[in-house]
């Protein structure tokens, strides 16, 4: 097959950039949902927990921190995992209407097809945690400004590491009523196993075996990677292993998904 020329690749990515952007921007629920589920976490769970656990100082953090402090990154990580899931639980609907068959017939590479649709998310990934990030400092959470510009390279590799796990899900979800299984068995216990909600060091303190589950669970390393950035440090050892893991789901991905079961 010949290469399409570097415009039409171009206006491919736009289109279907724009195509994730309006779809999201009409389900209007979806916002809302994105931005209360975070929102009732910080408020309700942190007030719950603020007296009962003590925080250490520990890297980034140069000094004492109020926990709901300690869970905005965690949290910005959960809205990253929720919109990636909510994707591939869009891509399940196009695969059972035969919408995702017809963009997959395009002379287009699969590769940069897929590219393109984990860019919508990415995109709309940093909006949400942009306005969920803004409503905390309304609720006297202390993030450096510039803490939001350094997040944006973390937010979208974490965008697209959790969307290209979204993609393998979307090829193996059979039918749109198997998501509510995948929110149980995958999306749950990958953001209760890591350190969005607690340090790894509480977790060891109770249990040595979650304590290595959680230390190793890559929504760990993401989370980590973004709590750094957003106190404008860059931890290079996990930029890598968030890299290595995005690179080996987005070629499983792309090598295994199919525009229709």
């Amino acid at each position: 097959m010949n290469s399409l020329p570097a415009a039409s690749l171009w206006y491919t990515f736009q289109a279907i950039v724009v195509r994730e952007l309006l779809r999201f921007f009409q389900q209007k629920s979806r916002l809302f949902s994105a931005l209360v589920r975070p929102l009732l976490w910080l408020i309700v769970f942190a007030a719950g927990f603020r007296s009962a656990l003590g925080l250490s100082i520990t890297p980034p953090y140069e000094t004492y921190i109020l926990y709901q402090e300690y869970i905005v990154p965690g949290l910005c990580g959960m809205i990253v995992l929720f919109n990636a899931m909510q994707s591939s639980l869009s891509m399940v609907y196009d695969r059972e209407m035969g919408s995702m068959k017809v963009l997959l017939m395009s002379p287009a590479p699969k590769a940069f097809l897929l590219f393109a649709k984990l860019c919508g998310g990415a995109i709309l990934s940093l909006l949400q945690v942009v306005i969920f990030v803004l409503l905390a400092w309304g609720l006297d959470v202390n993030i450096p400004l510039l803490g939001l510009l350094y997040s944006i390279p973390t937010i979208f590799l974490t965008a697209f590491f959790l969307g290209s796990l979204g993609l393998i899900l979307a090829n193996h979800i059979k039918q749109l009523e198997n998501f509510a299984g995948v929110m149980n068995f995958v999306i749950f216990p990958m953001f209760f196993l890591s350190s969005a909600l607690y340090p790894l060091w509480k977790i060891q303190e109770s249990s040595l075996y979650l304590y290595w589950l959680c230390k190793y669970n890559p929504f760990t390393f993401a989370v980590e990677m973004l709590r750094f950035s957003l106190y404008e440090q860059y931890n290079v050892e996990l930029i890598a292993l968030v890299s290595g893991v995005t690179l080996l789901c987005a070629f499983f991905a792309i090598n295994t998904f199919k525009a229709k079961k």
